[in-house]
């Protein structure tokens, strides 16, 4: 029997407008809602990312993290 897919865990989340441009296309052509889109990039985090790039990508948004703030 397929496991049920439930939403059990809601929080608030800020994100940018670029960032929700890309889930809300992401979810669009893949026929899921955002919060479905979420749940399914985490929880294939590992197969779905380039751990090096990843790392240089997060190094990156953080040293402009500050001024996007502004």
């Amino acid at each position: 029997m397929p496991k049920r897919f439930r939403l059990t865990r809601r929080f608030p989340v800020a994100m940018t407008e670029d960032g929700y441009r890309v889930l809300r296309r992401f979810a669009h052509e893949a026929g899921l809602d955002e919060g479905e889109a979420l749940s399914f990039l985490f929880e294939h985090f590992d197969s779905v990312t380039d751990q090096e790039t990843l790392a240089v990508k997060l190094r990156q948004f953080n040293s402009d993290l500050d001024a996007r703030k502004r």
